[in-house]
């Protein structure tokens, strides 16, 4: 049991690293001459469904959706991948990708209190002070940031993609224990995947046809790979595992490190057209965004 919980930390951890650096690489791909927001996350959700998908039908490892849980699954894609994409990519092309994932990182805040309003799920105390001494720790990092900027509609966008988020955790816990995590990720991928290719059709325009893999540097083909792969399959895995095994207010706590990851990756990968700037109040909000994540793990020890 000990070990499994272990492994759970892990994954999570390794799902908040993913999702750290996908704000980057979003970023960058943006750049990319005649790249649409629609095109970046249709060319995202293709990779990940082309992937994935084929491996578990070859392994036969696919489950089966109850009939009864088919309306689950549509909202979930609803919300994740498909709006809360729409949300965060258009905010991240209007703001740096450090200020969009430290608004990313509010989520944590609203889930706990989401889970309450749902399912009367009690918040408990060493949560709230992790969850108020992170974010005190992406305040710091936003007050200590020269390059924090950004418009107001990518700051809207944003904070639509946090709701949308909070409301995906709240679906997410209804079918989360019937399904193995993988099952759950692959689905809402293809589902959000026939969302999407109708929006990018109509949003096309004569100049956005002028879109070639051609403009790809062989950097922006690792970025698409790793988008589609880590970030938008394996992550969501590792997350809904989490979710599955701690809770959705325990697992949702790990995404306010993503604005430190962030942060080490815009500052150390070269060769970015957007690359991140160093300051001591960053580095102050990184300690306490992390010793805020443990907090929230603690749980007192029983008393026999």
């Amino acid at each position: 049991m000990k070990n499994s919980k272990t492994l759970t930390y892990i994954l999570l951890i390794l799902s908040t690293g993913f999702w750290g650096v996908s704000f980057v690489m979003t970023k960058e791909l943006l750049d990319v001459p005649h790249m649409t927001v629609p095109i970046l996350i249709v060319l995202r959700m293709a990779v990940a469904t082309a992937v994935m998908l084929p491996a578990l039908a070859l392994a036969r490892k696919l489950e089966r959706v109850r009939r009864k849980d088919i309306k689950w699954f549509l909202l979930l894609a609803l919300c994740e991948p498909f709006i809360y994409n729409l949300c965060e990519t258009n905010g991240i092309d209007n703001v740096s990708s450090s200020l969009a994932s430290v608004i990313i990182a509010t989520i944590p805040l609203f889930v706990p209190f989401g889970m309450w309003l749902g399912y009367r799920k009690r918040i408990k105390p060493a949560m709230l002070i992790g969850v108020v001494m992170s974010l005190a720790g992406v305040g710091i990092m936003l007050v200590g940031g020269e390059a924090l900027t950004g418009s107001l509609k990518g700051l809207l966008f944003l904070f639509g993609a946090v709701f949308i988020a909070v409301v995906y955790t709240l679906i997410l816990v209804k079918i989360v224990d019937h399904y193995q995590p993988v099952t759950i990720t692959v689905y809402q991928n293809l589902i959000g995947l026939v969302y999407y290719l109708p929006l990018a059709f109509l949003s096309a325009s004569s100049d956005h046809f002028q879109f070639s893999f051609f403009n790809f540097q062989f950097q922006d083909w690792l970025f698409l790979l790793a988008l589609g792969i880590c970030c938008s399959t394996l992550a969501y895995v590792f997350y809904n595992r989490g979710v599955r095994h701690l809770g959705a207010s325990e697992a949702c706590i790990f995404n306010n490190a993503i604005p430190v990851v962030t942060f080490f990756v815009a500052l150390s990968l070269p060769g970015l057209a957007h690359p991140e700037t160093f300051s001591w109040l960053k580095l102050l909000g990184i300690i306490i965004v992390i010793s805020g994540v443990i907090i929230a793990q603690y749980e007192p020890k029983k008393k026999n």
